[in-house]
C-alpha cells in the first residue's frame, strides 16, 4: 500500500499570501506518513526564478517531492532552478517510482498559452514510460485536466488533444488514475475507462457557476488531496482543507 499526497497551484509569486499558504500546506504534510507528495503544475506565478528559488524553499519536505509545469510556469527557469539541471525549452517530462508504483510528470504546458496540450515529444516519451513497467502501477500527472469540469472559465483553458492521450492510456492497462491540477477546485470524474482526479488549488478556490462573488475565491483555505493505493490496486481519494498548523495524522 502507499499513500501520497496531492497539491497544486501554489501560484508563488514572493508575497506573503501565497508564500504562507504553500508552507501552511507543506507543514501539515511533513507530520504525515507519506511516500511521496506530488505537485502538479503551476508552482510559480509568473515563471520567474526568484519564485523557484522560493519554491526550492517552500517545498522542501521530509517525502519526496514529485512536480511537473503548469501554464504560470516557464520551462527554462523551472529545470535550471527548481530541477538543477542545464536549462532547455523542451517539455519537462519525468518519470518517478515510489512504493513500487511509476509516477509519469508529464508537462502539459504550451509556451506563452494558458490551455494544455501534450507535444508528439511527451506521449511518444510516456507510451516509452509505461511499456517498459508494464507490471507496476502507474499514475499520470499532468496540470491541465483533459475533459470539461462544468466550469466555464477553466474549460476554455483544459487539456485539448485528449484523444491522444486516451490512445496512449488504452495501450496500457496498469494506469490506475489521471492526476491534474489547474482547476482550482477539488473534483473527480473518468477519463479513458480511468478516475481523473484533480487536486484543489493552494493558492485560491474557485466558484462554481452560480455562486456569487469573483471567480476565484482567495479566502478559502487551501486544499489537498490524499491519494492511497491498497495492495488490491484499489484507489481512494480523500480531499482536505488546510486550515493551519501542523498535523500527525491525515
Amino acid at each position: 500500500m502507499i499513500t501520497f499526497a496531492q497539491l497544486s497551484d501554489t501560484h508563488l509569486d514572493g508575497g506573503e499570501r501565497a508564500g504562507e499558504r504553500a508552507r501552511r500546506v507543506m507543514r501539515h504534510l511533513d507530520g504525515l506518513p507519506l511516500d511521496a507528495v506530488l505537485v502538479t503544475g503551476d508552482v510559480a506565478d509568473h515563471g520567474a526564478p526568484a519564485e523557484y528559488e522560493e519554491a526550492r524553499e517552500v517545498l522542501r519536505s521530509p517525502h519526496p517531492v514529485l512536480t511537473c509545469p503548469g501554464n504560470h510556469d516557464r520551462r527554462e527557469a523551472f529545470r535550471k532552478v527548481l530541477l538543477g539541471e542545464e536549462p532547455s525549452g523542451g517539455p519537462v517530462d519525468r518519470v518517478h517510482e515510489v512504493g513500487g508504483a511509476v509516477f509519469a510528470m508529464c508537462d502539459s504546458s504550451v509556451p506563452g498559452e494558458d490551455h494544455g496540450y501534450l507535444a508528439d515529444e511527451t506521449l511518444g516519451w510516456l507510451d516509452g514510460v509505461l511499456g517498459d513497467r508494464p507490471g507496476a502501477p502507474a499514475f499520470v500527472c499532468l496540470h491541465h485536466p483533459p475533459v470539461t469540469l462544468g466550469v466555464p472559465y477553466v474549460d476554455g483553458i483544459r487539456l485539448f488533444g485528449e484523444d491522444r492521450l486516451a490512445a496512449v492510456l488504452d495501450r496500457h492497462p496498469q494506469v490506475v488514475a489521471v492526476l491534474c491540477g489547474h482547476a482550482h477546485t477539488a473534483a473527480a470524474t473518468t477519463f479513458a475507462g480511468r478516475p481523473l482526479l484533480v487536486a484543489p488549488g493552494v493558492v485560491s478556490t474557485i466558484r462554481l457557476p452560480g455562486q456569487a462573488g469573483a471567480v476565484a475565491d482567495h479566502e478559502a483555505p487551501p486544499g489537498v488531496a490524499f491519494h492511497t493505493l491498497d495492495d488490491e490496486r484499489r484507489l481512494t481519494t480523500h480531499y482536505r482543507a488546510v486550515t493551519g498548523g501542523s498535523s500527525t495524522s491525515a
